[in-house]
């Protein structure tokens, strides 16, 4: 299966966003991915419900919402009405996982659950199974236009390792520095789906940025 694009609309520009969104309908993107932040979680506030609704009417393509917020069980069905497809909630803010996982997949959403940077792989050993995603930040969350970790390609390949030893489903998806320059050997250790945010918008034709990452 060819890796997927999921342009992150946190770096596009919210006095334009009608004009962004045309954009990505008609580019090579696979998925749009929204930044849902708290300033608890993570210490910045993105948009919430409304903006999330606007995106989702002038859009066919799916919504893969990360949610960087505490107790995000609270909202699960609400994420669903909004018209999210994937819901990523983070291992480091479930303190039942398992159940909050169960609950996201009930709505008719895909599960992912995300790692921050520190966070260890064996940490997924008793969840892999459950979940269709798994994140892996490449760097701490946030703010967009960070600097890329390279641990990260390490931690991308015992991800990988994991799955194949358990034959598990679940799909890797790396969001944080994701480039031209290294979107290439992330696919190549093990990547699926590549989150993209100031990359696509800070290029002089995003269009084409998507483009050529969906080449890489």
């Amino acid at each position: 299966m060819s890796h997927l694009i999921a342009p992150s609309i946190l770096s596009g520009d919210f006095a334009n966003l009608a004009t962004d969104i045309e954009m990505l309908n008609q580019s090579d993107a696979d998925w749009i991915h929204v930044d849902i932040m708290d300033g608890v979680f993570v210490p910045n506030i993105s948009f919430g419900f409304p903006v999330m609704e606007a995106i989702k009417k002038y859009t066919s393509k799916p919504l893969d919402v990360h949610l960087m917020i505490i107790k995000p069980e609270r909202y699960i069905s609400r994420f669903k009405e909004a018209g999210a497809s994937n819901l990523i909630v983070h291992i480091e803010a479930c303190v039942h996982l398992n159940s909050t996982i169960q609950s996201i997949k009930q709505e008719g959403m895909r599960a992912s659950v995300a790692l921050n940077p520190h966070t260890a792989v064996n940490n997924l050993e008793d969840i892999i199974f459950d979940i269709d995603q798994v994140l892996i930040m490449a760097v701490n969350p946030g703010f967009g236009g960070q600097n890329f970790i390279e641990h990260t390609y390490r931690k991308i390949d015992k991800v990988r390792n994991l799955i194949e030893k358990t034959g598990s489903k679940t799909r890797i998806e790396v969001d944080g520095g994701v480039d031209l320059l290294n979107a290439s050997k992330l696919i190549k250790v093990g990547a699926d789906i590549l989150v993209a945010g100031s990359a696509v918008f800070g290029s002089k034709n995003p269009f084409e940025t998507i483009a050529a990452l969906k080449k890489a």
